[in-house]
């Protein structure tokens, strides 16, 4: 089933429709054509969240003019009830009440589902989008609306499906024209689209992730690594219950890559090479020269069948806002705020891949299948193009394979060292001199004896040096030094 999606541009510069925000980030968001109560409407398909949500004609306050709303008195179908609703993101929120209602999605009508209405938003500029609400794709558990009230979309949805076809497809594009006739994101449910491919066997398959087993929320999987130009930046541990590996969260409705500050601090600097990155205290966001060439990929999956998938560099260096002065903004920001996972791989990851989200079956977990679609040297040559050439040094990491909090202790620790080596130096320089101003004269002219009041030459100032050990990754020599990112070894 082939359903209309397409790409709608905010135009507010400090709204981001998830449960994280990036402060004064323009966004973009992907809107699906879904008939509510026979009433049609543009709103966002959101992978991270669970509830299906409409800007009611009650809704009077200045954040939802100007929209498409959903009228009551136009709908034999809808029953309300007397639950409540209410949904709080970081930036925004949404008040109203839980009711039931015909929804149709392509060829498919759902009767009696449950969804709310909403009768006040605050904070959400829906008027600059043309977005009337939320359609969440995500696992029950995490909806706002309770289970007791009715059954999440989803669930519905893919209770209909057998096993093979339980799953949806999605693609998000990068043609920002409001003519669905020209729209090169797609959205599909129990099918895949043929004009990307046919055939499941080119996805690299990976079960969502769960705490407890069993036990989903999120379209979740393990993050290994990130690397810059080859470079491994090994990310901070992960704060989810029983996770080994850092985990993200697929979300269509988060328009950046969020992740915690020290991981993304260590990401730009290492970027930064010849002040070709740098961090605006205003917006609380990294900006880049928007020149700056990068090969950024980042590796996904259980450990033992993980898969790279580069990014696009203007998904990096983003240029989605107007920029400034040679500025453009990071597509990879802090946000300590995540809860759901430890990173939100949001549309500009998104844009690189070809994702299926498929559903519990007889014989498997729910999974997530992913499917690169970026060829990173003809992206890099694309981006060049566009921006023109690079004259920033490469990007430098001060140890591959170190993250931000290890950089940091390692850092004061060499710091700390430097610290103790000269003061060994000053204190024995100091007696030295003490001593040779101070002591008696004598016109002993050969060794003196052991007993001898002569002070002793200040001691050797500790002896900095490299060692080489072998790399087993590469099979090659390499300088490391012995304590992780510090330059030398004491002795």
């Amino acid at each position: 089933m082939q359903l209309r999606l397409q790409r709608g541009l905010h135009q507010d510069p400090s709204i981001l429709l998830s449960d994280v925000s990036v402060a004064s980030s323009q966004e973009y968001a992907y809107l699906i054509r879904t008939d509510i109560g026979g009433q049609e409407f543009w709103i966002t398909f959101d992978t991270g969240s669970s509830d299906l949500w409409v800007v009611s004609s009650d809704c009077t306050n200045p954040d939802c003019q100007g929209i498409t709303r959903y009228s009551s008195s136009s709908s034999t179908t809808l029953t309300l009830s007397n639950q409540p609703f209410e949904l709080t993101y970081l930036v925004g929120s949404v008040l109203g009440t839980v009711g039931t209602e015909t929804v149709t999605l392509g060829p498919y009508e759902i009767s009696s589902q449950t969804f709310a209405l909403a009768n006040q938003t605050s904070g959400l500029a829906l008027s600059y989008t043309g977005n009337s609400g939320i359609l969440g794709l995500s696992f029950p558990p995490v909806a706002s609306i309770p289970l007791t009230s009715g059954t999440p979309i989803l669930d519905n949805l893919f209770t209909h499906f057998d096993d093979q076809h339980r799953f949806f497809a999605f693609k998000l594009g990068r043609n920002e024209s409001q003519d669905i006739s020209y729209s090169d994101s797609s959205l599909t449910i129990g099918e895949l689209d043929s004009s990307l491919t046919n055939d499941t066997s080119q996805f690299a398959f990976t079960p969502v992730f769960a705490s407890t087993p069993g036990e989903y929320d999120f379209w979740k999987l393990p993050i290994q690594e990130i690397t810059i130009n080859d470079q491994v930046l090994s990310l901070s541990r992960s704060l989810v219950r029983g996770a080994s590996s850092p985990i993200a969260v697929l979300d269509t409705g988060t328009t950046l890559i969020l992740g915690p500050t020290a991981d993304v601090n260590a990401f730009w600097y290492a970027i930064g090479t010849g002040g070709s990155t740098r961090y605006d205290q205003q917006t609380e966001t990294w900006q880049v020269r928007c020149d700056r060439a990068l090969d950024v990929r980042i590796k996904l999956g259980n450990s033992d069948t993980a898969k790279e998938y580069p990014l696009h560099p203007e998904d990096v260096n983003w240029a989605e806002v107007e920029t400034q002065d040679g500025w453009c903004t990071g597509g990879i920001q802090a946000n300590n705020g995540v809860d759901s996972g430890d990173w939100l791989l949001g549309a500009v990851f998104l844009r690189n891949v070809y994702v299926i989200h498929q559903g519990k079956t007889a014989s498997n977990p729910p999974m997530i299948g992913l499917l690169n679609t970026t060829d990173p040297s003809a992206a890099l040559a694309e981006f060049t193009s566009s921006r023109g050439q690079d004259p920033a040094p490469p990007p430098s990491l001060l140890r591959a394979g170190s993250s931000a909090t290890e950089l940091r202790d390692t850092l004061a620790t060499c710091l700390l060292m430097i610290r103790d080596t000269l003061a060994i130096r000053v204190t024995s320089e100091v007696a030295y001199t003490q001593a040779r101003t101070h002591r008696p004269e004598t016109a002993h002219t050969g060794p003196a004896p052991a007993d001898a009041d002569t002070p002793a030459e200040p001691p050797e100032a500790p002896t900095c040096h490299q060692r080489t050990i072998n790399d087993p990754r590469t099979s090659q020599k390499k300088q490391k030094p012995p304590h992780p990112g510090c330059t030398f070894t004491c002795s």
